[in-house]
């Protein structure tokens, strides 16, 4: 993992002020997309900073930032048994059925301009006889063409009119971002950071692929999970198609992905690609200085842009393995402000994995307010890459480090520590450490290998619990 805001992967990171384990602080640039905590679930608030990682958008239509570390070398993997390959040539068969979906009016023109192109299905030969050219057409008939259930055209039929684009406005802001249908009771998952303007007194609206709006309220949304749930207002006319969601734990390197949402508004547009990596440390952030997002993620090469986020990334059988986030654009980063933008996707995507989207929306439709899991202690942001320190000073350098009585201190961690493992996964910062954290659930006990004075020590640590994003 490479360290916040390093311009090559030889780059050391620069240092940060220490943050709770268990949150942390974002970047203090860019349109601010969500409210910040007050209190982060480490205990005490964090003190402005960057959150590490190289800058990436959030991939929110017009506005929004994602940062993420960028990647050293993808590693190996294979396919997990699934279905034929999802890019295979469809059968010829009975024709499909009424073609659904649309663009925005706004968009009209660019898909004439795209469908005129992709709908040459025919090639063209030129003959040089005295008559001039002759065009030559495909003998396929377009209304005999079927595509099989497993190929991307297959799910994308069935996933497509599940997901919907979201458009959200409060704050003096408006933005366009991505959500999937999540059950029958009409609540619809997506990012927190694409829909947390319209709770400063703003409108949220869905649209279908069919064209079919309906007004939608946030029941719940986690700021440090960076997940949300809506719920559609009036849609009882609708009959609701949840997607079907994969378990991301077994999820391997190298497996079919397919990416759905719109970006830069582009409603329905579906990209491929595979899982480049999976548990890629990545703090994503509306770049406000609000605090930054914690996951442990899917990194995938399917194109994501900015609108993508909150949308379905789906497996080669089309069930959600992630909820697309952020992203790692070229130019050098930038943003989106005035609706411009340095770069594009690189195929550097990142999704939160789908099992712990699912957990904390189950809490948020339950409570309406997150659950996060801590160690009660706070860690240094910047390092050379060997582990997470745990501070010398807590916030604000007047609070205690670890905090007295906590799961930390009752297992024996002391300011100075370097924690280099939980489990078996290897703590190279304190974002890693903040992201496997939130992987677990409070009451979890877990094992943290640490470095003091030289000598390695292994504890038992039973992870505490904090409620909410404002506390």
């Amino acid at each position: 993992m490479l360290e916040p805001r390093q311009e090559t992967p030889a780059a050391p990171p620069p240092q940060q002020p220490p943050h709770p384990a268990g949150y942390g602080q974002g970047p203090a640039q860019g349109p601010d997309l969500h409210k910040p905590p007050q209190t982060p679930p480490g205990g005490g608030m964090p003190p402005q900073g960057g959150a590490p990682g190289g800058w990436g958008w959030g991939a929110r239509g017009g506005s929004g930032y994602g940062q993420a570390p960028p990647p050293p070398p993808y590693g190996g993997g294979g396919s997990d048994g699934g279905p034929p390959n999802p890019w295979a040539m469809p059968p010829a068969g009975p024709p499909p059925g009424k073609r659904r979906g649309g663009l925005f009016a706004a968009f009209v023109a660019t898909a004439v301009v795209v469908g005129g192109v992709a709908g040459g299905l025919g090639y063209w030969a030129a003959n040089k006889g005295d008559g001039g050219t002759t065009t030559v057409s495909s003998s396929t008939d377009p209304k005999t063409l079927n595509r099989s259930p497993k190929s991307v055209a297959g799910i994308a039929a069935k996933a497509v009119p599940s997901v919907v684009t979201l458009q959200s406005s409060g704050g003096g802001e408006e933005g366009t971002g991505t959500g999937f249908v999540y059950d029958k009771e009409g609540h619809i998952l997506t990012n927190n950071h694409v829909v947390a303007n319209s709770t400063r007194g703003g409108r949220l609206t869905a649209t279908f692929s069919d064209g079919k709006k309906y007004q939608a309220k946030v029941v719940g949304e986690a700021q440090g999970y960076d997940i949300a749930v809506l719920k559609l207002k009036g849609a009882d006319d609708r009959k609701l198609e949840p997607l079907p969601l994969a378990n991301s734990n077994e999820v391997a390197v190298g497996d079919a992905t397919i990416a759905i949402g719109a970006p830069f508004g582009l409603s329905g547009t579906v990209t491929t690609g595979i899982v480049s990596a999976k548990n890629r440390p990545v703090a994503s952030s509306d770049g406000q200085g609000s605090k930054a997002s914690y996951m442990s993620a899917l990194q995938t090469d399917a194109s994501i842009n900015p609108g993508n986020s909150g949308g379905p990334l789906l497996d080669g059988k089309g069930a959600v393995i992630g909820v697309n986030s952020a992203i790692q654009p070229g130019g050098g980063g930038g943003g989106m402000g005035g609706g411009g933008q340095s770069g594009g996707s690189v195929g550097l995507g990142f999704a939160i994995p789908i099992n712990q989207a699912k957990r904390v929306a189950g809490q948020l439709i339950k409570t309406g307010q997150p659950v996060y899991p801590m160690i009660g202690a706070t860690v240094e942001m910047g390092g050379n890459g060997n582990g997470a320190t745990v501070a010398r000073t807590g916030e604000g350098g007047t609070d205690e480090a670890v905090t007295p009585g906590g799961p930390a201190d009752k297992a024996g961690l002391k300011p100075g520590d370097v924690i280099t493992k939980l489990d078996d996964t290897v703590i190279d910062s304190g974002p890693t450490l903040i992201g496997t954290i939130w992987t677990h659930s409070p009451g979890e006990k877990v094992q943290i290998t640490f470095e003091r004075g030289g000598d390695e020590r292994k504890v038992e640590v039973t992870l505490g619990t904090r409620k909410g994003d404002d506390q």
